[in-house]
């Protein structure tokens, strides 16, 4: 991929996100408005936010490798996402909202107390790191091999550009490219699917090529032990990872909280059929890939199917995508420093401008640490080992208790610690030194069943032990206490904060349609110039002008209610 049309199209694409991302520089006022949106983001578009949150180039090069391999049982793991963000939406996503807390460790701090919520601190940030980092890892892989060059210099490059609108604008700025990425990935993928059958003969002939077993449920080593514990983890983690939480508790309600998980819930039904087919159908057109070159799938079906710019545009949503996963894991993890560790512990008297400037230093700081994850990727074995790996040790150490704790008025500090301390040192041990010292090695499914299982039956045993006791936490008596005085304090909110809360929100709505306006006619130019799709093309540029309308139409909806200077107010029909 040199040719000019696609350089062209990732350097005008990359230029315009990083400018929407200085369009936010000046509209963070506080840690509200800078990490949570002022907690009044349209449920749509936190819904949205919240999938781009879930989706990166990763998801094409882990779960596309599990496609060219095994087939639709990609798409049955995916599923289980689908599932655990239904429990979400109906359980979760409205007790979080519920909560007042602006993030999750702020929750831990008010339900369990400091020291729980420094050690998870630790340990969400390490792993943050961990998991963010390993998703760069494959987007710079697909543009140094796309463009024949080094893929150090490209994990760095990239790196550097992922976060830069992060810093600079916070939540606001990542859910508006959030919004353009899916947008423009899926005008990809909608342009890239027909093409990829053409090359087979269309959906008959693919189906009539691939193995026997291709169109099984599950295959290989995806048993139904690991399905079934995915769809545990997957509850845990869409309802209780720190990132996704601030999707929730940034909307208006615990209703739209849980419209948020819903709308999730939809795209999550669908999209894997669609992201998943191109690489099973790579099986048949080359079914010689082993090892780690089963990650190269995608891009390799893409660049022998699309035609230039369009193949520009594919790798600018794949990387883009995960520069959305990534900047949301930033914004949170940046969200936890400021307002959990230098406010809550170094600095409580802090002024906004003060905590602004560290908010935005410490997004840089965790993304250089993320770029540093990404080199040591390769040698980790691959993006699917290290984050099925990851997700398996830490999901239910570090999300059961506190999910726990959002429902249970027993669970105490000290029991929080002894659980996720045991269930961690043994998830590492059978990780790490089972097959050192005692030879043997647990399977995916098992991995995955010890991972979520033993954290879960110790929550349940110490439930029921403390139920048949009558103990309720002394834990629990100081959190209602606090979440009223929360409570009391959200009711008082100036005049002039709702104003800027939705002045910005406004702000932010006019940008994504203008976002979509663009991105229209970006795709609407390519049909001209492409050999090769530019009737689809050219329609799925009509589509999303159309669609740009929605975020338009709900801006005009915020309006002024009284404009006098002394009760200037604002109401909403979002």
């Amino acid at each position: 991929m040199n040719t000019t049309i696609d350089t062209a199209v990732i350097v005008i694409f990359s230029a315009f996100v990083l400018a929407i991302g200085m369009l936010f520089a000046r509209t963070g006022r506080n840690l509200k408005s800078f990490f949570a949106g002022g907690e009044a983001v349209p449920w749509f578009i936190g819904g949205l936010s919240l999938f781009m949150s879930f989706f990166s180039a990763g998801t094409f090069v882990a779960w596309g490798s599990i496609a060219y391999k095994h087939g639709w049982v990609a798409i049955t793991i995916q599923w289980t996402m689908c599932i655990g963000a239904l429990v979400t939406g109906l359980y979760l996503a409205p007790r979080w909202k519920q909560t007042g807390a602006l993030t999750a460790a702020e929750f831990i701090r008010e339900r369990l107390g400091t020291t729980v919520q420094k050690v998870y601190i630790f340990i969400f940030t390490l792993v943050s790191l961990f998991i963010k980092g390993s998703v760069l890892y494959p987007v710079a892989k697909l543009v140094s091999v796309s463009l024949n060059l080094p893929l150090v210099p490209c994990t760095i490059g990239l790196g550097f550009f992922m976060i830069a609108y992060t810093a600079v604008g916070g939540l606001w700025a990542v859910m508006v490219t959030d919004i353009l990425q899916f947008v423009v990935l899926s005008a990809a993928v909608f342009i890239l699917l027909p093409l990829s059958l053409n090359r087979v003969g269309g959906l008959n002939g693919f189906v009539q090529a691939v193995p026997d077993d291709f169109f099984n449920l599950l295959n290989g080593e995806y048993t139904f032990g690991f399905v079934a514990a995915f769809v545990i983890y997957h509850i845990c983690y869409i309802g209780g990872n720190w990132t996704f939480v601030q999707r929730y508790t940034s909307v208006d309600s615990p209703r739209s909280a849980r419209k948020v998980a819903f709308l999730f819930a939809g795209l999550y039904l669908i999209s894997p059929v669609i992201w998943m087919l191109p690489p099973m159908i790579y099986k048949v057109i080359n079914p010689s890939l082993t090892g780690l070159d089963t990650e190269n799938a995608y891009l390799m079906i893409c660049k022998l199917v699309l035609p230039p710019g369009l193949l520009g545009l594919m790798l600018t949503g794949m990387y883009f995508s995960t520069s959305a996963s990534a900047n949301t894991a930033l914004n949170v993890v940046s969200a936890v420093f400021t307002n959990d560790i230098y406010k809550g512990l170094i600095n409580p008297t802090a002024s906004d401008r003060q905590l602004i400037r560290v908010a935005r230093g410490s997004s840089w700081l965790f993304g250089l640490g993320m770029i540093g994850i990404a080199l040591m990727v390769p040698a980790a074995g691959g993006i699917v080992e290290v984050v099925l790996s990851i997700s398996s040790i830490s999901g239910g150490p570090l999300l059961a208790p506190p999910l726990w704790a959002l429902f249970s008025k027993r669970l105490t500090s000290r029991a929080t610690l002894w659980i996720t301390g045991i269930s961690l040192t043994a998830n590492l041990f059978f990780k790490i030194l089972a097959p050192l010292l005692l030879g043997f090695k647990l399977t995916r499914a098992e991995e995955t069943i010890v991972g979520i299982g033993l954290p879960f039956l110790m929550l349940l045993g110490y439930e029921m032990g403390q139920r048949s006791k009558d103990r309720i936490a002394q834990e629990y008596q100081a959190y209602l206490i606090a979440r009223q005085q929360k409570r009391d304090d959200a009711q008082a909110e100036s005049p002039e904060e709702a104003l800027a809360v939705r002045t910005q929100n406004r702000f932010g709505l006019r940008v994504i349609s203008g976002s979509l306006v663009f991105t229209a006619l970006m795709l609407g130019g390519l049909s001209f110039l492409t050999t090769e799709g530019a009737g689809i093309t050219a329609t799925i540029s009509a589509v999303v002008l159309v669609l740009a309308l929605i975020p338009w139409r709900a801006a005009q909806r915020v309006q002024l209610i009284d404009e006098t200077p002394k009760t200037e107010q604002f109401q909403t029909n979002l």
